[in-house]
C-alpha cells in the first residue's frame, strides 16, 4: 500500500489503537493537543512522546519513542518537516506498525524509508479530520 491510500488510512484508524503521539503538547491551544484529546474520546490509547513535558492528560510524557515501555501501533508525528525524518527513523525502530505526518508535515525520502520497512505511511493530512470523514 502505498502514502494516503485510502485503504492505508482506514487500516490505521481500524487497526492502530496505541499512538505515540510526538510533539504532543500540554497547551490545549496547540493542535496537537487539540486531536490527540479527540483520538482519546474516539477510543485510542494515547502516548505523550516530548521531552519539553512531564506529563499530557494525566500520563507520562516520554522524550522519546525508545523510551516508551509498550509497545507502539502508530507513530503521529507533529514536529517541523526537517525533523520528521528522525522521527520517522525511531518508528521504524521501535516497531510500529505506522506512521502519520500530520498536515503540513512532508519528508518524501522519510515516508520512503517507512514503506520499504514495511510500515503503513500517511503524510500531510491531518489524524483527526480524516477519522471524522470516515464517521460519516
Amino acid at each position: 500500500m502505498g502514502i494516503n491510500e485510502p485503504e492505508t488510512i482506514k487500516r490505521i484508524l481500524n487497526e492502530c489503537r496505541t499512538i505515540a503521539v510526538v510533539g504532543l503538547s500540554s497547551k490545549s491551544t496547540r493542535p496537537s493537543h487539540g486531536v490527540a484529546a479527540f483520538m482519546r474520546r474516539a477510543g485510542y490509547r494515547v502516548i505523550p512522546v516530548n521531552p519539553n513535558e512531564t506529563e499530557v492528560f494525566g500520563e507520562k510524557s516520554f522524550p522519546s519513542l525508545a523510551e516508551v515501555p509498550e509497545k507502539i501501533d502508530l507513530v503521529d508525528v507533529f514536529r517541523r518537516s526537517e525533523e520528521a525524518g528522525a522521527v520517522v527513523d525511531q518508528a521504524i525502530a521501535v516497531g510500529a506498525k505506522a506512521v502519520w505526518l500530520q498536515e503540513g508535515v512532508i519528508d518524501n525520502a522519510a515516508a520512503q524509508r517507512a514503506l520499504d520497512a514495511g510500515l503503513l505511511v500517511v503524510m500531510d493530512r491531518c489524524w483527526l479530520k480524516e477519522h471524522a470523514r470516515r464517521q460519516k
